[in-house]
């Protein structure tokens, strides 16, 4: 079972996000209003899965820096109920891979969360097999020509 942690300013949808992922299967060890508490749930929990809301993201992005330079491994999901090109960008930046909108549709949630882990494990599967493929390729020192 993921761990998940969920920082929102708004304790209500904070509670209706752990609904959904608790339903979900998901175990939520965790819960805050502000950056810095999720690092803090996060040395505490090792989550897997962070979702933050972009109100707690745009007050303090140090400490979002901070999350992801940390744990490099834990995917973050970014939580607003509108999401514009630009913000999408810079969240992507930031090292999110996925967003949530808001009102929570448990369905939508769940799937988005889910696809979005398959394709990020995908990627690093095709990476690996690809610096696997290189290694095979270059010439091993020492070796007669």
């Amino acid at each position: 079972m993921l761990k998940a942690v969920i920082i929102d300013s708004s304790a209500v949808a904070r509670g209706l996000l752990n609904t959904v992922l608790m339903d979900g299967s998901y175990d939520v060890v965790g819960q805050g209003h502000t950056a810095a508490s999720a690092n803090v749930l996060m040395v505490k929990h090792q989550a897997q899965i962070v979702c933050i809301s972009r109100d707690v993201v745009e007050a303090d992005e140090a400490a979002i820096a901070e999350l992801r330079r940390n744990w490099p491994k834990a995917m973050l999901f970014m939580v607003s109920s509108e999401f514009d090109a630009p913000t999408v960008q810079k969240a992507h930046a930031m090292g999110f891979i996925g967003f949530i909108v808001k009102p929570f549709n448990a369905g939508t949630v769940l799937k988005t969360i889910r696809s979005t882990i398959i394709a990020t494990v995908k990627r690093q599967q095709k990476a690996q097999a690809d610096m696997q493929a290189a290694a095979g390729d270059a010439p091993q020192a020492g070796a007669a020509e």
